[in-house]
Order: structure tokens, then sequence, then C-alpha cells
């Protein structure tokens, strides 16, 4: 007998973090991810995962300096971003530049769990760097070096925009970042530990993630639910716009998950986060659109008996491009968050490893003869 898509199959022991799909509730080392969002910073949910507990305020000063001395990328990763072809998916962009940086670590091949901690905070602090870069690279602007002044939520947004960013900005960029940076064994974790597992390198295992969230049905579904709200371009037209979709059988983006049986945990802290940053830019076009597909949805879910609540893509949409990222770079956003957890996991896999090898139930036919070639048709 076989689980389609491994759904229901535990295949680790992990004190990183706890997915409650029926409550509604997600846990990173005992805290509450709404307590983590609010009173503690992206830099210190990184030290979270990677040691288990919350950092003193000397422990968290000497992190955020490793974090700030590795953020600038080697000059041959600029000139392999400067390589690829505009049209290149940022995410895409991501992936080649992370397995690039392989070759130039030394410790690439170490895989004790001091190495593979320092590479963790290499990782963290470059992929929001390379990011930033490729996006201007591909409109013709020059990257922007990073600033060791900033936080790495200020810094990500003033690459990104060459700009420095206003408080409230930073501060939901940051929440923002730990809303993402773990979430349980789903697929793109999944694949690093199972890269890891053969006793590949952390590169190679980020690079296995990277390649899983780009995916449409896992990171990918945030740019899916801003070109969503950009199809529907009016609040007036929001109502409609569901009702039709649902009717020719489409996918409402931004609804539904694989775990949560309720509201993910997430997605409120999002809409408020949403909800500030509508309100000091003065626009609040994005907002009200979503306000309207979620009642809609709502409504049309309760008329035809079903259950489907929004995920943490469908307000961080909307967050991502009033912040000024491109729709196209949202899924970056996330994998730059998660790489945090996903080098958790790296380590926790090496910590008691075994080669993960599921088995595949085969259904095909037995007692075929081969025919010579000139008699097949």
């Amino acid at each position: 007998m076989s689980n389609r898509g491994l759904e229901g199959v535990v295949v680790a022991q992990s004190t990183i973090s706890k997915v409650f799909g029926e409550e509604g509730r997600l846990v990173y080392r005992g805290y509450e991810i709404e307590d983590l969002a609010e009173n503690a910073s992206f830099e210190e949910v990184c030290h979270l995962l990677w040691h288990g507990e919350l950092p003193d305020g000397a422990a968290l000063d000497e992190l955020r300096s490793a974090l700030v001395a590795e953020r600038a990328l080697p000059s041959q990763v600029i000139d392999i971003l400067r390589a690829l072809p505009a049209s290149t998916h940022p995410m895409a962009a991501l992936r080649t530049a992370v397995s690039a940086l392989a070759g130039f670590d030394e410790e690439a091949d170490d895989l004790s769990r001091e190495s593979n901690l320092r590479k963790a905070i290499r990782l963290t602090a470059r992929m929001p760097t390379i990011t930033a870069a490729f996006d201007r690279i591909r409109s013709g602007r020059d990257p922007i070096d990073p600033r060791s002044d900033l936080d790495h939520a200020a810094n990500f947004l003033y690459m990104l925009t060459g700009t420095e960013p206003d408080d409230l900005s930073s501060r939901i960029m940051d929440a923002a970042l730990t809303l993402h940076a773990e979430h349980g064994m789903n697929a793109s974790t999944f694949s690093a530990r199972v890269t890891v597992a053969t006793l590949s390198d952390t590169y190679s295992g980020v690079t296995s993630a990277i390649g899983t969230l780009k995916g449409p049905l896992h990171g990918g579904a945030n740019e899916g639910v801003m070109r969503m709200l950009e199809a529907i371009g009016e609040p007036e037209r929001a109502a409609d716009w569901v009702r039709g979709a649902l009717d020719r059988g489409e996918r409402i983006m931004g609804f539904g998950h694989r775990i949560y049986r309720t509201l993910d945990p997430r997605a409120p802290i999002l809409k408020r986060l949403a909800t500030k940053l509508s309100e000091r830019v003065a626009n609040t076009r994005w907002l009200a659109i979503s306000e309207v597909v979620q009642d809609t949805m709502r409504e049309e879910m309760d008329r035809r008996g079903k259950k489907i609540y929004p995920n943490v893509d469908f307000f961080s949409a909307s967050v991502y491009y009033t912040l000024g990222f491109p729709t196209d770079t949202f899924t970056n956003i996330f994998a730059c968050a998660r790489v945090s957890g996903w080098t958790a996991h790296i380590m926790e896999q090496l910590e008691n490893n075994r080669l993960i090898r599921p088995r595949a139930e085969y259904v095909g036919e037995f007692g075929k003869k081969v025919v010579a070639i000139a008699q097949r048709a």
C-alpha cells in the first residue's frame, strides 16, 4: 500500500518546529509563532533555530556581526548573475548562485556541525544579496553593496530599492522573514534533508531546497496571489471575479493548505502587517481587494459546504508588493527566510544520519519479451 505524496508518513523526529494542523498553531523550538513575530528579530529566530534557544545580548551581537561580515558576494558570483539572461526567473538565478558559492567555500565539504553553522550564516547572509543583485542586474542597474550598519531585514530592502527603509518597513520585513523561517517537514525541507542524508554538502542541500520551493504548489504560490490581485484590479470586481473562477473550477490562489485544517496562524499576522503598511503608504487597494476575496471565499465555501482558509501566501503577496519587491521575486523572499530553517534541519539530519531511501510500489506489467526492432510496430 502506498501513501501518495508520502502523506501522513513520519520520516524523522525533530525538535525544530511543530505544525498543529487541526488547531492552527505553529511553534519554533517551543515558542508560538505569534510571540516570535511580535517580540523577536529575525536574527534572534535564526539563533533559536540553529542553537535551540534564543540568544542573550552578547550572542545576538556576535551573530549579527557574523551575518554582516558574510553579506558580500565573490565578484565571480556577480559575474555569473550578469551572464544569465534577463528573462531568467529570480529563483533560478538564486539556485544557480547558491550552487556556485560552494566553489568559493574551502569548507564546503566539511560536514561538522561547526562548519555547517558557519555555512548557515553565510547562506542566510548572502541569499538576500543574490536576490537584490540579480533584480538590479536584469533591469540594467548595478548591484548595491550591502551596508554594515543596517540589520538583516533593512539591508535586504536597501539593496533591492537603493533607499534606506523607514522603521515600519524594516519591522514588517523582519516579521515576514520570521513567519517564513521554518515550517516543519515541508517539501523543500524534505529535499534538503534527503540530499544531505547521502552525506552530500550543505550547499547541495540548500540548492535542492531552492529548486523544490520554486514550484507553484510550494513557495511559488505567493506570486500567483499577486497576479490574481492584479487581474482583479479593483475591489468592486473582486466578488464576481472569485465566483466566476470558482464556477469554472479554477483554484483561488492563497487558500487552502496541505496541513492546516483551519486558519493558517501566519495569515492574520500578515494581514495586520499589510494593514499597517497600506495605511502608511496611503494605498489600500491591494488590501481592499484581498479582504473582498477573503469574504467572498468564506461565503462561497459555506454555501458549498466546504472549509478553505487563507494561508501564509495570501497576505504576504500584498505586503511584499507594497514594500517594493517585483512579483517574481516573492518566492526568493520566502527562500531567504526559510534558509534558516533548512540549515537547521540539515544540521539536525547529520546529527543522527541515516540515508533516506523510500520505496515505490511497482504497478507495471510482467512477462514482456523483447521483439526484434524490425518487427516492432
